[in-house]
């Protein structure tokens, strides 16, 4: 069953925060799990953004977890942010196209 991860951020730095998953996706190459990840902001809620992570299963997202550059990563996030972030870890029951 595919799996999504939604991590939501506050933050004034949010081209850091893009900047930081680019060098995470190089450090990454060939060994992530991870599918796809789309970078929000909130309309409604200045400086509030939401990353979400396409992954093939759950299993593969925790694999993903465990690589020590997503322990790096998640580390150096938690910097760039003016408060906790909040994760969304979501199995996906189904997908339609519109």
């Amino acid at each position: 069953m595919a799996f999504i991860q939604m991590i939501e951020i506050t933050t004034t730095r949010p081209d850091e925060v893009e900047a930081l998953v680019d060098e995470w996706r190089t450090k990454t190459a060939g060994r992530r799990t991870a599918q796809r990840g789309t970078f929000t902001k909130d309309r409604e809620r200045p400086n509030t953004f939401i990353q979400i992570v396409e992954f093939p299963s759950y299993e593969d997202a925790m694999a993903n977890s465990d690589l020590p550059e997503t322990a790096s990563f998640a580390q150096r996030l938690g910097q760039l942010c003016e408060g906790p972030m909040l994760f969304r870890n979501l199995d996906v029951r189904r997908v339609e196209e519109m």
